[in-house]
């Protein structure tokens, strides 16, 4: 080896590991005092060293980290929230829940600052549009947020107490549970935001809408899906028609969104609806869109502990299973081989300390096997640490 410190070329950014670099000073060591110098770990020019290389790795690693601030899909923190500001974007901060809810009245009924809440005596309120018109039809579909931040949850059927009467106003009801809000946004969303951000200047109408709905407020995740031929797809899609999943977000945005940038003839796919009337033609067209269905992912990972194993690494393990499963993108399968990468640290030195014996993964479910979980189009493969296993053997 010619040199123990991180070299950046055409290639990228390159660093020996601990051993290399410990290895050089040994050598170097040997060809001052003579190659019959005692140096073994036990001993104290041994141990000295050992500091030495630890000081050189340190900085290696160090460069490592500053060289990969610089790129969205390496960055971390508080480096990846500043090279986002090029794409004009920021991180996400934590956000309320939301859920779209069918209000059923008399034609022409006003209502002013509406505000629901739960059957559930947990007493969690929920503000409707600052105005909300009753039509023709005698219902209308509109979003309720919660008025507590945070991951305030509500199932289907809950919200179901009117807490501002207002004459005309009926009954109202979530058909669908709703839209959890989500804490800050972790690197791994904001990078995926990032990259569809860039789709926003797209000459493809898809690519559009996707990017004008990513950077709409409260949406943490979307896919757009399009059917150009003239029967249903495998998904369901009827002929030349387009499906938008997303989580989060305003669904009178959502539908803005989709009407200002669909092609004209193309119709769209969903369980949300709501009558968008056409600027240039006066003319009221409805819009479908789907809710995202989070699914969770049980992982159970065994591992042997080799030497130089510590907890943090377990630790560290957890984290990028994690990361790995939330980046997928919405309606891709979990497959059980793939996970070994995420859970193996992907190569990198904590990854020596220790072999992965095995892993078994399950939808939701408390008996993990080692088939491939599957995912619909409209649903995305969730995990939190408290989903993640690890049973560490030596």
């Amino acid at each position: 080896m010619t040199t123990p410190t991180v070299q950046i070329t055409a290639n990228g950014v390159f660093a020996p590991d601990f051993a290399t670099v410990q290895s050089w000073a040994q050598d170097q060591y040997r060809s001052i005092f003579g190659s019959d110098v005692y140096i073994e770990p036990d001993s104290q020019d041994g141990q000295w060293i050992a500091v030495i290389a630890s000081c050189i790795n340190d900085c290696n690693q160090a460069a490592i980290g500053v060289y990969n601030q610089f790129s969205p899909s390496t960055s971390q923190g508080t480096g990846l929230s500043s090279v986002v500001k090029i794409n004009g974007l920021k991180r996400l901060v934590a956000s309320f829940s939301t859920a779209d809810v069918r209000i059923v009245g008399q034609a022409g009924t006003l209502i002013i600052d509406g505000q629901i809440g739960d059957n559930q005596q947990l007493e969690t309120r929920w503000k409707l549009p600052a105005s909300v018109t009753i039509p023709p039809s005698g219902s209308i579909i509109v979003t309720a947020t919660c008025i507590e931040q945070g991951e305030v949850t509500a199932q289907a059927g809950t919200l179901t107490a009117i807490l501002t009467p207002t004459r005309g106003w009926q009954s109202v009801s979530n058909p669908d549970a709703a839209t959890p809000g989500a804490p800050v946004e972790r690197d791994a969303q904001l990078r995926q935001r990032q990259s569809v951000s860039t789709s926003l200047p797209a000459v493809s109408p898809v690519a559009t809408i996707r990017g004008i709905i990513a950077n709409l407020p409260g949406v943490q995740r979307l896919e757009v899906y399009e059917n150009d031929h003239g029967a249903p797809d495998a998904n369901g899609l009827p002929g030349h028609s387009i499906s938008v999943v997303v989580k989060g977000g305003d669904a009178a945005e959502i539908c803005k969104a989709i009407a200002l940038k669909k092609t004209p003839g193309t119709g769209t796919y969903g369980d949300i609806s709501e009558v968008i009337v056409d600027p240039d033609r006066g003319v009221p067209v409805p819009i479908s869109f789907f809710n995202l269905i989070d699914v969770p992912i049980k992982i159970a990972v065994t591992i042997k502990a080799l030497n130089g194993y510590v907890s943090t690494t377990g630790a560290q393990l957890i984290a990028d299973v994690v990361d790995w499963v939330n980046a997928l993108p919405i309606g891709e399968d979990v497959y059980w081989s793939k996970i070994f990468g995420p859970a193996g640290l992907n190569n990198i030195p904590l990854g020596n300390t220790f072999n992965v014996t095995a892993i078994a993964i399950s939808r939701d479910s408390n008996a993990p096997g080692m088939a491939d979980v599957p995912i619909s189009f409209r649903e995305a493969a969730a995990c939190t640490a408290e989903d993640v296993t690890l049973t560490v053997t030596s």
